[in-house]
């Protein structure tokens, strides 16, 4: 079974910009679809942005026009480029692999904007 590990978290200030990485184990990451979802302070867990095995993307309307969700599927690994961050982008992320019945999470990576 597939496990997925993030990195990339961190501090930024508001307006500046973080990319975080999910590195999946397996030979088949290909055929998995991943997201990246995210936990704020008090809220419940939501999708931030989501890829097919296909390519095809979808994003929360908050992060629209600001997070890119990408995947290099040679290296087993899905992007979150996250620009023109707010404080309430202020949350643990997420790494999700789907595959069928399989619903695999990483550890989470924390997000922090302040100044």
């Amino acid at each position: 079974q597939v496990q997925v590990v993030e990195s990339g978290g961190g501090l930024v200030q508001p307006g500046g910009s973080l990319r975080l990485s999910c590195v999946a184990s397996g030979s088949i990451f290909r055929l998995y679809a991943m997201g990246w979802y995210r936990q704020g302070p008090g809220k419940q867990r939501e999708l931030a942005a989501g890829i097919s095995s296909g390519g095809n993307t979808n994003y929360a309307d908050s992060v629209k026009g600001r997070f890119t969700i990408s995947r290099d599927n040679a290296k087993n690994t899905v992007y979150l480029q996250m620009n023109s961050l707010r404080p309430d982008d202020t949350a643990v992320y997420y790494c999700n692999a789907r595959l069928s019945g399989i619903n695999v999470w990483g550890q989470g990576t924390q997000v922090t904007v302040s100044s």
